[in-house]
């Protein structure tokens, strides 16, 4: 989380209606977001400074790799935009097929009326790229939403510290091998949660940290 101090509470109180365990990174909040979160219930930890979402995904793999106490992981972004039933559905799939990660798509809903004309462009335009970089196809590349086994994460080890982190992982599983799926979801497309959501200069500076990196 980055100064979701706005929202947090209510992501995390839905969360723990599901999960008995949340865990919020605060990568630098400059607000109330880590006192909101901790009064929630989750556990948090804190980035120093502002470094990025994957760096605080890194952050996040590490801690529970090492409780040795947990069989999954959901990744949750903590704006608001995710529904704490879908990441429940992740981990039900996860554990069905036994599959490494299942990762949520948008785009699988015959529906899309609900995802914005400009969000829906980036998110094809980005997808197509991961699909000639990583060479795995995926119809979401970039939805914050995944479940995935606690042995998976340590398959995936995260260099990219901004958005390009989610290509990354992408091509991570295939490097490992990893079995995975994908499962329709619904975002919630609020007017909080696009002012926070990733804008046309973001998508191309996307493409430039994947290339040079």
């Amino acid at each position: 989380m980055y100064n979701e101090g706005q929202v947090i509470s209510q992501v995390v109180t839905g969360l723990k209606s599901v999960f008995p365990s949340v865990l919020c990174v605060d990568d630098g909040s400059t607000d109330d977001s880590a006192a909101k979160a901790t009064e929630a219930g989750a556990i948090v930890l804190r980035h120093a400074v502002n470094i990025g979402q994957g760096a605080a995904l890194s952050t996040g793999f590490a801690w529970v790799q090492n409780q040795h106490s947990f069989r999954n992981i959901v990744t949750f972004d903590a704006d608001g935009q995710h529904r704490p039933e879908d990441a429940f559905r992740l981990i039900e799939e996860l554990e069905l097929q036994q599959l490494d990660i299942v990762f949520a798509s948008r785009f699988l809903d015959q529906d899309q009326s609900h995802i914005p004309l400009i969000k829906r462009i980036i998110l094809k335009g980005v997808t197509k790229l991961t699909k000639l970089l990583t060479d795995v196809q995926l119809s979401d590349a970039h939805n914050g939403l995944r479940g995935l086994t606690v042995e998976a994460s340590r398959s995936i080890g995260i260099t990219q510290n901004g958005m390009a982190h989610a290509t990354q992982i992408v091509s991570l599983v295939l490097q490992a091998n990893l079995k995975y799926t994908e499962v329709p979801v619904i975002v919630l497309y609020t007017p909080y949660s696009r002012s926070k959501g990733q804008s046309v200069f973001n998508s191309i500076n996307i493409a430039l940290d994947l290339i040079w990196g």
